[in-house]
């Protein structure tokens, strides 16, 4: 059922009853439609209130309409008049065309009439759905967008839960890393778990300058006065989560941040310490 639903919210069978799949995408539509029928449901649910969409929008042409499209078809060369030659022709019956071929002149003009309504309602119908698959489009687009906001903040309260259960309990010492003369402003406070050896950092009050794409934050654990990696992270103004697991470690007696290349150094660039502090 969860699959189901995830594949009905997904937006994708908009895509396929408007055409815009691909043939192995229609054909894994298709395959999903005949394995839950909840899926097949909503498929002829969309495709109800797309014809029905499109009928609420249909315009009905004015009257003066037909005759300019008529006139745009014989001016294209859709309908060309018969080249009139002049020959000697020898009557061999001088009596006059029978009547019978004047209805079947009114009916040529009338199929002429309804293929041009034709046209128009099919062009018609069409620029609507164009305007519904857009429309579509960019409900998913803002679904998505709705989506990513609520799971963002679930994802920061329960990170603000456990910063606040972390600063309650005893076990964890709350070490707070100060400037160096590279950055004296910026700080970092770190979690860590002496027993568990989980390393921590607090996101939220993080103050150090934004990295940018070349460079990264490398976090160090000074253990029997050896640097000890325990990972790399970005500054950012928007961070994605507040709460930044690191590698664990123990017996640590300092904690220090050094600015080096993306995905980080086998060692510290000691010019390049922003952030130090002894436990």
């Amino acid at each position: 059922m969860e699959e189901a639903k995830a594949y009905i919210e997904s937006g994708i069978l908009e895509l396929y009853v408007l055409g815009q799949l691909d043939a192995p995408e229609q054909q894994e539509v298709e395959r999903m439609a005949d394995l839950f029928p909840e899926i097949r449901s909503e498929i002829a649910a969309i495709e109800l209130a797309m014809e029905k969409y499109a009928l609420e929008k249909a315009v009905q042409p004015k009257p003066q309409l037909m005759n300019k499209i008529l006139q745009q078809i014989n001016a294209q060369g859709i309908i060309k008049e018969p080249e009139i030659q002049e020959a000697i022709v020898t009557p061999l019956n001088t009596a006059p065309a029978p009547k019978s071929l004047r209805p079947l002149q009114f009916a040529l003009a009338a199929c002429l009439a309804l293929l041009a309504m034709s046209i128009f309602a099919l062009y018609t119908t069409h620029s609507r759905l164009s305007d519904a698959n857009q429309q579509l489009i960019v409900m998913r687009q803002d679904r998505e967008k709705f989506a990513a906001t609520v799971n963002f903040m679930k994802n920061e309260n329960k990170d603000l839960q456990q910063i606040n259960q972390i600063t309650t309990d005893p076990t964890w010492a709350k070490v707070k890393l100060a400037g160096t003369q590279i950055s004296p402003k910026a700080s970092l406070m770190v979690y860590w778990h002496k027993e568990g050896k989980h390393v921590m950092l607090d996101n939220a009050s993080m103050a150090l300058p934004e990295n940018d794409k070349e460079h990264q934050y490398q976090l160090w654990a000074i253990v029997q006065g050896k640097p000890v990696d325990l990972g790399v992270f970005d500054a950012d103004s928007r961070p994605k989560k507040l709460l930044l697991d690191m590698k664990a470690v123990s017996n640590a007696q300092a904690f220090a941040v050094t600015l080096e290349k993306r995905g980080g150094s086998p060692g510290p660039t000691m010019e390049k310490m922003v952030l130090i502090s002894s436990i």
